[in-house]
């Protein structure tokens, strides 16, 4: 018998709290993610746990929010209930964060729920990761942490911020051989002033070492661990929600 009910939004109509794909983990005691929060996600966790204590295996509901629900939204909203832990497919590129100090775990934490990125999170000791690692996160215990980069895709965000100043300049080295979609150092700007010297003694030119971004985050929000992951978060939503306005259609006169 399943332990856990997924809930995903399959379709949609009018105006209505989350977009398609979004998901939502009921278990007898414990529920992760949403699906919009108030009445609707409500009566979702009671459909669900109605399901775990029958054994329902599959249901598909239609709710429309306003006259239901009473959510002022007004939108109608299909859910489709499946026994099982199911989640949605990663679609976005990877991220990896090398490091699990204070400020690599609360970026894992903070970037989990966002299940369309898979995240890894690298550390050259076990006794440094958390426990338990947030849902959805993947350890990786690398003894040589730059030599780890192979393993990465090509295409994945990177955040390194290690213990160490080497191995935060070698994994610098070798993800600007590697390749990558974006990656981030912390670090001052004299750390930085003195990896860019660093790095161009090691052959790489301007144009390449300038696609580090070092301080990550944003700045203004301070230098505590939950405000550089809110700042690496919000960077990151930046981008895609820019990628994905730029391949929307779009309408216009003649």
């Amino acid at each position: 018998m399943a332990d856990e009910i997924t809930v995903t939004v399959c379709t949609t109509r009018g105006s209505v709290p989350r977009e398609v794909g979004a998901t939502l983990h009921v278990g007898a005691n414990h529920i992760d993610g949403t699906i919009g929060g108030g009445a609707l996600e409500w009566e979702a966790i009671r459909l669900a746990r109605q399901m775990l204590a029958d054994g329902t295996a599959q249901l598909q509901r239609t709710l429309p929010l306003g006259p239901d629900l009473g959510q002022c939204c007004g939108g109608v909203v299909t859910l489709d209930f499946i026994a099982g832990a199911h989640g949605i497919e990663p679609t976005d590129p990877p991220i990896w964060i090398w490091g699990s100090g204070h400020v690599g775990r609360a970026i894992a934490a903070t970037l989990a729920p966002f299940e369309t990125h898979q995240v890894t999170l690298i550390d050259d000791a076990p006794e440094r990761l958390p426990s338990p690692v947030p849902p959805r996160v993947t350890p990786l215990i690398a003894a040589d942490m730059p030599r780890a980069v192979n393993h990465a895709r090509t295409d994945a965000h990177h955040f390194i911020l290690t213990y160490s100043h080497d191995i935060d300049l070698a994994l610098c080295d070798a993800l600007l051989r590697h390749g990558f979609t974006s990656c981030g150092l912390i670090g001052s700007a004299t750390k930085w002033a003195r990896f860019r010297k660093r790095l161009t003694q090691m052959g790489h030119s301007d144009a390449q070492i300038s696609r580090i971004l070092c301080p990550i985050g944003d700045p203004s929000l301070g230098k505590h661990p939950q405000a550089i992951a809110i700042g690496v978060a919000a960077r990151l939503l930046d981008r895609q929600m820019l990628q994905e306005s730029a391949e929307a259609p779009t309408s216009g006169g003649t």
